[in-house]
């Protein structure tokens, strides 16, 4: 199992759970959802989230995972993007991001490895 993580608003994530499926806010304007690996996720919310509250981490069990991932280059990076809904069973924890005082993110303790 490999996990990968994506950056949510958690009002967005609450919303989507009753239903089963996560949109995030890309999927209908770029055809897929942004995720990061765990190694990258610090410098994605920092670059992106800076300053943002509400937001959490989610992470995500590719093993389970309905729609296509494909590993995508952007900044000289490969990056997964799944190329539709996220079904909800597929996320194995939803952590808390919060920014330090300066409005930036360490990784939070808790991402599962397996």
């Amino acid at each position: 199992m490999a996990i990968i993580v994506h950056i949510a608003r958690k009002s967005e994530w609450e919303k989507a759970k009753p239903s089963g499926e996560y949109r995030g806010d890309t999927l209908a304007s770029q055809g897929f959802i942004h995720c990061s690996t765990p190694s990258q996720v610090v410098g994605v919310a920092n670059a992106i989230h800076k300053g943002q509250k509400d937001l959490v981490l989610l992470c995500i069990d590719t093993s389970k995972v309905h729609p296509e991932i494909k590993y995508e280059k952007s900044r000289m990076k490969l990056y997964p993007h799944i190329y539709g809904p996220l079904n909800v069973d597929a996320v194995k924890a939803v952590l808390e991001l919060r920014a330090k005082d300066d409005g930036t993110f360490d990784l939070p303790q808790g991402i599962p490895t397996e």
